[in-house]
């Protein structure tokens, strides 16, 4: 495998010292994370050679390569394609004392569970400093009912070990939190019983389910209101999975958002994976009066595919945001909450309890951003009122330091530099590796 230096020399500090000029531009970014780390992992388990373009080559990727890699199964990355060598639903080689690092990556540390479920050897798993603070008992334990043994460090963090078991037995499970990860490292673990295994699982984003029903995997899914039924048999064989990766609408919401904040600005971001279960970024900006609309809509492996246009807006509603988007703009919240900040009026966010379980508690740093930026917030353990503020300038000096390198606190301060002003001192540059290493040299190309 060709491992790619992604942080050689980078300065660790960014300093932005003025607004961003009117643009109108046509970009792309990044390929999908999550779609991008589920290739892996399936592709892992097919008979055959898969292959990916536009695959996200950022160290949350290269670690699930790595991972699978030391489950000996090769893989090699040339000229934009990334090759995997799939040796079967059970090609895993389990070898003694081994260890798997998944770094930053939360999607692979706990999906990869799934696939380990019939482990014959303790295998453990690490991560960086912010993931191993992450809750990981909320995977052992519907995976300790397949029959699988966990130790983890203070019974909920990393590092983990886990014992697989011969005969994973299937189960019943009622998933309550919105996680697709729990979610799909059930699906992972069912495919490995004998029996059928059955998931209430609240709403949350499907792309595991989507690449099952592509790879025609015996998954059936009944979509209630709040809520989906999902069942999973026996997975016998698993064909190639040769795909292109569209690019990350979690990426793009940045620009999008800086498109909006900008004067008589316009963007059009290329080829971007609008499904359903992701786009609650795009109804809530909406809902906030900013004009954006889906072009060239397509169909592809099951996925919603579309260019995304948008443009900036003189003046910007506030919001009571429905629950019912949370799951779907989770990780886009941090940057929509500088649009509330410039927003005519008082903007609420609910039920987010789960924004403070990521990278880092992100809820937190969104008040404390916005309050350094002297915009009045209140807030609690689970929700934020933003006081919006249409006439916000920032002339003062703003740094942003020990976010444990959280990716998406990085580069929403970046947009609010660009977008508000003032003098800012942003630690961490390179935090963005984790997932969208390209986002610094598309900012610069929109401010030439």
């Amino acid at each position: 495998m060709k491992v790619l230096n992604l942080t050689k020399s980078m300065p660790k500090i960014l300093v932005l010292k003025k607004k961003i000029n009117n643009f109108n531009r046509i970009i792309s970014v990044s390929g999908d994370k999550s779609i991008s780390i589920r290739w892996v992992l399936f592709s892992s388990l097919a008979n055959g050679v898969s292959k990916a373009r536009n695959l996200l080559i950022s160290e949350d990727v290269l670690a699930a390569i790595k991972a699978i890699r030391k489950l000996g199964i090769k893989s090699e990355i040339k000229n934009s394609t990334c090759k995997i060598y799939g040796k079967g639903i059970n090609g895993y080689k389990y070898k003694k004392n081994l260890t798997i690092n998944a770094e930053n990556s939360g999607t692979l540390g706990r999906l990869i569970l799934g696939l380990l479920i019939n482990s014959p050897k303790p295998i453990k798993i690490i991560g960086d400093n912010s993931l191993s603070k992450r809750d990981f008992k909320r995977i052992a334990d519907p995976l300790t009912r397949f029959g699988a043994k966990f130790n983890l460090k203070n019974n909920k963090n990393l590092p983990l070990t886990i014992l697989g078991t011969k005969k994973p037995k299937p189960i019943k499970f009622t998933e309550k939190k919105g996680s697709a990860q729990i979610k799909s490292s059930i699906i992972f673990a069912g495919m490995k019983t004998n029996g059928c295994t059955t998931l209430r699982a609240k709403k949350s984003r499907n792309h595991t389910e989507t690449m099952c029903r592509y790879l025609n995997l015996p998954l059936k899914v009944k979509s209630k209101k709040n809520y989906d039924e999902i069942s999973i048999t026996k997975v016998k064989k698993i064909k190639c999975l040769n795909y292109n990766i569209p690019s990350d609408i979690s990426s793009g919401a940045f620009f999008m958002i800086l498109t909006a904040l900008s004067k008589n600005s316009e963007l059009l971001i290329k080829n971007v994976n609008i499904n359903p279960s992701r786009i609650g970024v795009i109804t809530i900006l909406k809902k906030m009066g900013v004009k954006i609309n889906f072009q060239n809509k397509k169909n592809y492996r099951g996925e919603k595919i579309a260019d995304i246009k948008i443009k900036s807006v003189k003046s910007i509603k506030p919001i009571n945001c429905p629950v019912k988007l949370n799951a779907s703009a989770i990780d886009e919240f941090l940057v929509i909450f500088l649009l509330a900040a410039k927003a005519k009026g008082i903007s609420y966010f609910k039920n987010l309890e789960e924004l403070n379980k990521k990278e880092s508690p992100r809820l937190i740093w969104g008040s404390k951003i916005l309050n350094m930026m002297g915009v009045k917030t209140n807030t609690t353990k689970d929700s934020i009122k933003i006081y919006g503020n249409p006439n916000l300038k920032i002339s003062k000096k703003i740094i942003i330091k020990n976010y444990l390198k959280d990716h998406r606190v990085f580069m929403t301060s970046v947009i609010a530099a660009l977008s508000f002003g003032g003098k800012w001192h942003i630690h961490d540059k390179d935090s963005i590796q984790t997932s969208f290493p390209t986002f610094l040299k598309i900012i610069n190309e929109l401010k030439k």
